[in-house]
C-alpha cells in the first residue's frame, strides 16, 4: 500500500530530515487532499538504486519522442544528503519556476524543474506552495 509505504519511508529518515519530510507532506497533502500519491524506491528495472526515494503527487501523462507515453506524477520530494528536493516535473519552460519564485521564495535553488533548500524555515512555504500549485495547474490531465 503506498501510504504505508510513504510512512515507513518517512519514519526511517534521520532527524532533521524526517521532520521536514513529514512538514512536506502535510503541506502538501492539505494543498491537494484528493491528490494521487506515489512512492519511488529510487531503484531501476533491475532493482540497482539510482537516486534517493521520491513521495510523489499527481498526474500527468508524459510524452516521449518515440510516441511512447507513461504515467507519472507532477510533483515530488526527496530528502538528500544537503537537505531536500522538491520537484515540479513537466513545465515546458524551464526558466518559469527561477525567474517567478527563485528571488521570492527565500534561501533555496531553483532550477528549471527543482525547488532544493537545506529546511523549511529558510523558504517561505506560501510562495513554494504557489510554484507546486502552478505546477499542478499547467501539467494537469485535460
Amino acid at each position: 500500500m503506498i501510504v504505508s509505504t510513504i510512512r515507513e519511508h518517512i519514519d526511517s529518515l534521520p532527524e532533521p530530515r524526517r521532520t521536514e519530510m513529514n512538514t512536506l507532506h502535510a503541506f502538501i497533502k492539505k494543498l491537494f487532499p484528493k491528490t494521487k500519491l506515489w512512492f519511488d524506491e529510487g531503484k531501476d528495472a533491475s532493482g540497482k538504486v539510482v537516486t534517493n526515494p521520491t513521495i510523489g503527487y499527481g498526474l500527468q501523462t508524459i510524452r516521449y519522442t518515440n510516441g511512447k507515453t507513461r504515467d507519472y506524477f507532477q510533483i515530488g520530494i526527496r530528502a538528500n544528503t544537503s537537505g531536500i528536493s522538491v520537484y515540479i516535473l513537466g513545465l515546458a519552460d524551464k526558466t518559469y519556476l527561477a525567474n517567478t519564485y527563485g528571488k521570492k521564495i527565500g534561501k533555496a535553488k531553483v532550477t528549471g524543474y527543482c525547488i532544493k533548500f537545506k529546511t523549511t524555515a529558510d523558504i517561505d512555504l506560501k510562495i513554494l506552495g504557489e510554484a507546486i500549485q502552478y505546477g499542478v495547474k499547467a501539467t494537469a490531465i485535460s
